[in-house]
């Protein structure tokens, strides 16, 4: 019994000792990344409000966004989860975490989907201008997508913040010029 015990009891001390020599990716404590964006509009909050008001209806005004479905839940209450899918056939899950039509603001995170970002939260809302204009805020926090110290070429915080800081701005010019009537 003590020559079977001896060997497997070496054996399974030595194995730490092997994987230390290992060169295994290892996660790291990513740090938070934000991105804000906004945009003046020459239209009253209340009518720019009404264009994005509606949690099931990015594909009216985002131009990257072919279609817009709820999955579950009610849309415009929290809790509601909806799938967008994209110009390129890509899809996007998200979900309903905050929704305040008096406030013309809601704030939800994405679950899942192709963009190269994790615990993703934003907000989007829409504040009086100038003149009676109005304007409109979109604002994230979010990590990368890959948990590794040295990511894979597009998981990196670079692309993460340059992607959203994309995602956000062809969505609010496009916004600006159908609320301008463009």
């Amino acid at each position: 019994m003590k020559k079977i015990i001896m060997p497997l009891l070496t054996l399974f001390l030595a194995l730490p000792l092997v994987s230390l020599g290992a060169k295994t990716p290892q996660p790291i404590k990513l740090p938070k990344l934000t991105v804000t964006q906004t945009i003046d509009i020459k239209a009253p909050p209340e009518a720019v409000w009404s264009r994005i008001s509606d949690f099931n209806g990015l594909n009216t005004w985002h131009p990257a966004v072919a279609k817009s479905e709820i999955l579950s839940g009610t849309n415009n209450k929290k809790g509601a989860t909806r799938l967008l899918t994209l110009q390129d056939g890509g899809t996007i899950k998200e979900k309903l975490l905050r929704y305040n039509s008096k406030g013309m603001s809601f704030k939800y995170s994405i679950i899942e989907g192709v963009l190269p970002v994790s615990n993703y939260i934003s907000t989007i809302r829409v504040k009086p201008g100038k003149d009676g204009g109005s304007v409109v805020e979109w604002y994230g926090k979010f990590q990368r997508k890959s948990p590794l110290a040295n990511p894979p070429a597009g998981e990196d915080d670079a692309t993460a913040t340059k992607t959203i800081n994309a995602v956000y701005k062809a969505g609010l010019d496009n916004l600006k010029k159908l609320a301008e009537g463009g």
